[in-house]
Formats: C-alpha cells, sequence, structure tokens
C-alpha cells in the first residue's frame, strides 16, 4: 500500500536565527520531514526541545560551529544510516543520510549542503573551488557504486544545473555556480540513478529559482535569481511524484534566508 510523503528541503541559513520561521514553512507547505542546511550549531548547542514543539518528534542533526549543519526534523520514525562517507576527508557536516519508516519498506533520505565553491572558478587560483569539484566527483563515484534505489537527495546543492535556473545563461557562465564544469559534474552525480523532481513538474523552457541574493535589495523586481535548491528522486520512485512547492514569499519574511523552501510530495 502506497502512503504520501512531502519532504522539504531549506538552506536556513542559521538555525538558532530562524527556528522560528520554521513554523510558517509547516503551515505553508505541511510537510512530513523537513531537511535543512547550513545550520550552524554544534550539536551540544542544539535546541533540542524545537522538535517537539513544532510537531516533529524525530530528530537527526550533525552540526559545527559557526559554519555547515545538516538537520532532519520528522512526523515519522528515523533512523541514522552511520555508513555514510566523509567527502573529501574534511568531516564538515555536509551530509546525513537517514531511513524514514514508511510504506512497504524504508525510503532513504540524503541531505546535502555542497560546498559553495568561493568566486574564482578555478581550482588554481581558489581552493574553495576545488573542493567544491572534488565534493562532486566524489558523490557521484559513491553513488555509480551504490546506486539508489527508494531514495530521495535533497539540499542546497550550490549549482544551477539548466540554462534557465538562473537569470541569465550567458552573463553567469564564467559565475560560480553555473559554470560548465560545475554543471556538467552536478548532471553526472544525478544521471546515476537520479531524476530531478522539480524539472518533473516545471519543463526546463521556464525559469525556476530558489535563490536570491541580499545584494538584490528589491530582489522580486530584479528577480535575478537562480535554482540552487534541489530535491532528487532515485528512478524507482519517479513514477510516484504527485506535486512540488517553491515557497517563494519565504524571502520576504523577516530576517530571511537568501534560499526559500522547496517541497515534493511523492507516492512511495
Amino acid at each position: 500500500m502506497t502512503k504520501n510523503l512531502t519532504i522539504a528541503t531549506w538552506n536556513i541559513n542559521s538555525l538558532r536565527l530562524r527556528q522560528g520561521l520554521l513554523e510558517p514553512l509547516i503551515s505553508a507547505l505541511r510537510p512530513d520531514v523537513i531537511c535543512l542546511q547550513e545550520t550552524k550549531v554544534p550539536d551540544e548547542a542544539f535546541p533540542e526541545s524545537l522538535g517537539e514543539s513544532i510537531g516533529f518528534p524525530h530528530v537527526l542533526k550533525r552540526g559545527m560551529k559557526s559554519y555547515n549543519g545538516v538537520a532532519i526534523f520528522s512526523k515519522l520514525p528515523l533512523s541514522l544510516v552511520a555508513d555514510t562517507p566523509d567527502w573529501c576527508e574534511k568531516n564538515d557536516c555536509r551530509h546525513m543520510s537517514a531511513q524514514i519508516h514508511i510504506g512497504a519498506s524504508p525510503v532513504i533520505i540524503h541531505n546535502f549542503y555542497v560546498p559553495a565553491g568561493g568566486d574564482i572558478p578555478d581550482r588554481e587560483q581558489n581552493v574553495k573551488f576545488g573542493h567544491k569539484l572534488d565534493f562532486i566527483a566524489e558523490a557521484r563515484a559513491h553513488f555509480a557504486k551504490y546506486p539508489p534505489h527508494r531514495a530521495v537527495l535533497v539540499g542546497d546543492l550550490n549549482i544551477a544545473p539548466l540554462e534557465n535556473d538562473v537569470w541569465n545563461h550567458k552573463q553567469l557562465l564564467d559565475i560560480v555556480s553555473h559554470t560548465p564544469v560545475e554543471t556538467n559534474g552536478l548532471k553526472a552525480w544525478m544521471a546515476e540513478g537520479f531524476t530531478d523532481a522539480l524539472r518533473h513538474f516545471v519543463p526546463p523552457e521556464e525559469k525556476l529559482y530558489t535563490w536570491w541574493s541580499y545584494r538584490n535589495r528589491d530582489w522580486r523586481a530584479s528577480n535575478r535569481g537562480r535554482r540552487l535548491d534541489h530535491v532528487w528522486v532515485s528512478d524507482d520512485l519517479a513514477g510516484g511524484l504527485v506535486s512540488h512547492k517553491i515557497l517563494v514569499d519565504a524571502r520576504d519574511w523577516v530576517q530571511p534566508s537568501d534560499h526559500v523552501p522547496v517541497s515534493v510530495t511523492l507516492k512511495v
């Protein structure tokens, strides 16, 4: 018997600063699972009562002080998948994998925060860009070795892979997040058994954004966005995709993140 599962993903850009914004997220998206990135809180300082207070009693977190960090809040029982890689041997809290106990068999969820990559798109001049490319290559190799099954991969992948995932394809070809070496790498990773859930619903010919820079004061008028936040489902789950939402209005919340929440509903 199949059941609907709604998973939301959001780069919250500091959990302790913006935890109050989870309630409007829940009201708007009605998720069963919330995956957060860039929580910026070490595990010992994590707000332990938060999950219960918002109705998501099952919580997993992996964090560090000031940077990175991922967390999963769930209404459904969760169990940590312990043997996930230490990407690029940095132990920098950029990935968490868990089993969601639902339906006939568990669904694996991967919550990723891919390195941003700095400003210069050259690995020789910019070690952050090299780290990003190595991270993507390692992730692709991992999923080539262990093909995904009943899996959902979400997160801030920090790459806008398609022409209409950015406000101006030609102008951004030399800008980190849309360079060919990044977009080709991300597409190759996705090709190891995943379907792009958002583009399942929104044709590639249409513009689609999830991030607007803080530098754009009137972000809605300029609309210089990028699609940096993604939901992929393993190919065996793609036939169960039901709907998606991009909570664009969250960019106008008080003290917003520069990313907006995204959700996908699928039958599992």
